[in-house]
């Protein structure tokens, strides 16, 4: 079982470009999430973009890329064209196992997303958490005819989240709805490894310097 984690790290999702990048991590980000093509959501960067920024981000800053692929070979070739040092696999996987990738990407961190809809997802996440780095979990909705992969600013059902965190043995990034006024929040009631913040820090789809500042304070 994780502990719960009083001062999380923090994770700053939906970089656009190196400026953004620069921005997060001065005010604190440990880690910064690369959006490549989804079905849906926002911050979606060409992989060419995702690839710079990747190269240019320093130790020990994590990059995160987030797929919606599902088959290990096509998540294979797409993180060695972009070179982050995490991969954030948005869906479920299809074709080919974690143990798949972590074969084929050595030294690579695998992240599971799970998109927490009820019970059934505390079940999910305890059959995956043995075979990846990290999960997170965010409230996102893979069954709709357009897929919800990630970006929704919906906050889901935290109980269900602080289930997951107190029986894996895995660290849980906590996504999902979350900004200056419920981070504090947020901490207490689940205890996560890190918090994911996309929409809670940004204005009109950019970057906030004065929110994120009110991000870091809260925490």
């Amino acid at each position: 079982m994780m502990q719960a984690i009083s001062e999380p790290r923090v994770k700053i999702c939906c970089i656009a470009d190196l400026e953004e990048a620069r921005l997060a991590i001065r005010y604190g980000a440990s880690a910064l999430g690369l959006v490549s093509r989804m079905p849906s959501g926002p911050g979606m960067i060409p992989e060419s973009a995702i690839a710079e920024i990747a190269a240019k981000v320093p130790p020990p800053i994590a990059t995160f890329l987030l797929t919606s692929e599902q088959d290990v070979r096509t998540m294979v070739r797409q993180q060695r064209r972009c070179g982050t040092n995490t991969l954030q696999i948005c869906d479920r996987l299809r074709e080919g196992s974690h143990s798949d990738l972590k074969r084929d990407l050595p030294g690579i961190s695998i992240v599971q997303v799970i998109h927490v809809v009820g019970l059934e997802s505390v079940d999910e996440a305890l059959a995956v958490a043995p075979f990846v780095d990290a999960i997170l979990l965010d409230s996102g909705n893979p069954a709709l005819a357009v897929k919800e992969l990630g970006g929704t600013g919906r906050q889901h059902d935290w109980r269900l989240s602080r289930k997951i965190r107190e029986q894996v043995e895995v660290p849980i990034f906590l996504a999902g709805g979350i900004h200056a006024g419920n981070a504090r929040q947020a901490i207490e009631e689940v205890g996560p490894f890190a918090l994911d913040i996309c929409t809670g820090v940004r204005t009109e789809g950019k970057l906030d310097e004065q929110k994120l500042a009110s991000l870091f304070a809260r925490i």
